[in-house]
């Protein structure tokens, strides 16, 4: 009898809603969720329940012993998570483990069946309609970020990512639904609010939709924060403006884009003409702000003069000299110091720059009748570029007459070369590409021409390698039909680079090679019939220093596919070596110096050879954007360059021929008689 009313009491009625105690609740080991809730799940359904209280309720049986006896526990057979949840709120002292949780209690179904059948028949929510509740909830409750993430558990970073997808045009977020769209490419168009210009986008993309095309259509008018422009004038002057930046909240966006092209360029030239006030305030006659320089000026330049000091300036500098080696001696920088000796080390080190500037001084009439140019520098800092006289000032300027002097630095002149039909970067490739499949004509212009400016630069620091060079290249001129063989172009000529690779006279070694130039420069006298004393004054290093600079001047390693010139790039090729030339100190391989324009078999190839095969093996099944943003950060910092850019082994010394005791008694081949005629001719 007492049997039978312990089992009644065991099995109460099933399909009723009760409450209890979050203490009297447990984990059931027959729920068929063996994989453990993740901590950000249980963060969400905690932020709910506190916010919005248990939506659902849980399904529990009751907990009895080996005799069928009732615990006075129940087991949750659908709701652990929600179980969870409530627990962590009450470790938080949300509530207390007493606070009661309403359950349906069901004895009449399987508990197994029961949680298998809720993770499995339901269909989750699309996620655009989710995207476009949480703008409703942004637009209608006034909701911010950090409201909405802590109703959800979610972080604000997440909710501005699903708010800006909920932006999207309407027609977009039906084509996503619609499957016409990937998650990725609606986050690419997502970049921007502009439904405009995402329709417009959309409307003309063709075949490939690729996420990073996208981005790419969607900000082509637009300017990257990177650009100089935007450096110079700075992300809130351009905002207080009224100019608005694009912030790309799904992938590294590095500062945004500004929108508006237009002001940008309006407040940059405003900002270079306050500038350029400041230097006409110097005394010149005119100051002109641009964004480049303007290399069809046409313009005389004058350089500063050398301009002795007094005696008493002389013995100040001296003086200062000592005072401060006096007071930082024992001190490895100003910032171990204390402060008035570091202020007093200051105040030393700027007066004696400002009496070394006096060393050198424009003439008077040359201030009086000339100007300057100021422009933006590759990183956005100013250029003033002092020293310009118009045609019909120089004779106020200058009555005698001057050797023509070049303007135009190493790597900014113009170029009236057009690139072949067809010779195209390669944007896309197939899934299944050749492995052997050379890079594009004008990939490999650009990377020669970057090769190119480095030998300039490295030639210039190694004078006595640069007479080894001057050499060759007029022996090959004087003595040989192949007049190409040599890679200085001593006419001279002075190749420019800028149409071979984009924003090459922006970059930081193009600088150095005009500061290289203008210091020569400066110190020219402006009578060319002082030339010669001035060359024959100076020392012999420093006469070899100045031959070296000219003829890196005239350096040209370019591959260009019109201009076949095998001995020429052999004997570029020896000269890298010989230099030791190293362009991965001023080059490295990015998405859009290299990465974004070849194929994924060249990608996988730089990673293989740069990283190791494992890393290129994790990489290898990636898109081509992904894959190229992936191998950009795997090559950072190898310097591992493609075979353009890399410099040979040097060769070792040619073995010195043995001098034959009788010159007429030794046979000479015949292939070489041409030759030898020719060098008995020049000897005559």
């Amino acid at each position: 009898m007492n049997a039978v009313t312990q089992t009644v009491a065991a099995e109460p009625v099933s399909g009723v809603e009760i409450f209890v105690p979050l203490a009297k609740l447990k984990k059931s080991p027959r729920n068929a969720r063996k994989v453990p809730h993740g901590e950000a799940a249980i963060e969400a359904l905690a932020a709910s329940i506190q916010h919005k209280g248990l939506i659902q309720n849980l399904v529990v049986e009751p907990e009895t012993k080996e005799d069928g006896t009732p615990t006075g526990y129940y087991l949750v057979t659908a709701g652990e998570g929600r179980r969870l949840a409530m627990l962590l709120r009450a470790k938080r002292k949300q509530i207390k483990k007493s606070e009661v949780v309403r359950c349906w209690l069901d004895t009449a179904n399987d508990p197994s069946e029961i949680s298998l059948d809720e993770n499995v028949t339901r269909t989750p929510m699309h996620p655009a309609d989710q995207f476009e509740r949480f703008r409703e909830l942004s637009e209608s409750k006034g909701y911010g970020a950090e409201e909405i993430g802590a109703r959800f558990g979610v972080s604000a970073g997440v909710v501005k990512q699903r708010l800006r997808l909920g932006a999207v045009s309407p027609k977009l977020l039906q084509v996503y639904r619609e499957d016409g769209l990937t998650l990725d490419q609606l986050m690419a168009f997502a970049i921007t609010e502009d439904h405009d210009r995402q329709e417009q986008v959309f409307a003309n993309l063709h075949h490939n939709r690729e996420p990073w095309i996208i981005r790419r259509d969607m900000t082509a008018s637009n300017v990257s924060a990177e650009d100089r422009r935007a450096v110079f004038v700075g992300a809130e002057a351009y905002a207080e403006a009224g100019g608005n930046i694009i912030r790309d909240l799904f992938s590294e966006d590095r500062g945004g884009f500004f929108e508006d092209a237009g002001l940008l360029d309006t407040l940059a030239i405003e900002k270079l003409r306050e500038v350029a006030e400041r230097v006409q305030a110097e005394g010149w006659k005119w100051a002109e702000a641009h964004i480049d320089y303007p290399h069809a000026h046409g313009m005389r330049r004058f350089y500063p003069q050398t301009v002795a000091l007094s005696d008493e300036e002389e013995a100040r500098v001296d003086e200062a000299w000592a005072e401060y080696d006096q007071i930082v001696d024992g001190y490895d920088s100003l910032d171990e110091m204390p402060e008035d000796l570091a202020a007093k080390a200051r105040a030393l080190d700027a007066e004696m720059d400002a009496l070394s500037a006096k060393r050198s001084a424009y003439d008077p009439n040359v201030i009086a009748n000339g100007g300057a140019f100021v422009v933006l520098h590759h990183d956005g800092t100013v250029r003033v570029e002092r020293g310009f006289v118009r045609a019909e000032d120089e004779a106020l300027a200058d009555p005698q007459p001057e050797p023509e002097e070049s303007d135009v630095t190493e790597a900014q002149m113009g170029d009236d070369e057009q690139p072949e039909d067809g010779d195209e970067d390669v944007q896309d490739a197939d899934e299944d590409e050749e492995p052997g499949k050379p890079i594009s004509d004008s990939l490999t212009r650009d990377l020669s021409a970057h090769r190119t400016l480095a030998l300039r630069v490295a030639l210039a620091e190694q004078p006595d390698m640069a007479l080894i060079a001057l050499t060759h290249t007029l022996t090959a001129q004087l003595f040989y039909s192949y007049a190409e063989a040599g890679c200085l172009e001593v006419r001279p000529t002075v190749t420019p680079l800028g149409s071979h690779a984009d924003g090459i006279e922006d970059t930081p070694l193009a600088a150095r090679a005009s500061e290289q130039h203008e210091a020569w420069a400066e110190r020219m006298p402006r009578d060319v019939a002082d030339l010669w004393a001035f060359i024959v004054g100076l020392d012999e290093a420093k006469r070899i220093a100045l031959l070296a600079h000219c003829a890196a001047r005239t350096v040209n390693a370019l591959r260009l596919p019109w201009d076949r010139k095998p001995r020429s790039l052999q004997t570029a090729d020896r000269l890298a070596g010989a230099l030791a030339l190293d362009v991965a100190k001023d080059w490295t391989p990015t998405v859009d110096s290299y990465l974004g324009r070849v194929t994924k078999a060249h990608i996988v190839e730089a990673v293989t050879e740069g990283v190791s095969e494992d890393a290129a093996r994790r990489i290898a099944d990636m898109k081509k954007p992904d894959m190229a943003q992936a191998a950009e950060q795997l090559l950072s910092g190898t310097g591992w360059l493609p075979a353009v850019l890399r410099t040979p082994e040097p060769e070792g010394a040619d073995p010195a021929p043995a001098e034959p005791e009788d010159a007429d008694s030794v046979e000479q081949p015949r292939e070489v008689e041409d030759s030898e005629a020719s060098f008995a001719v020049a000897a005559e």
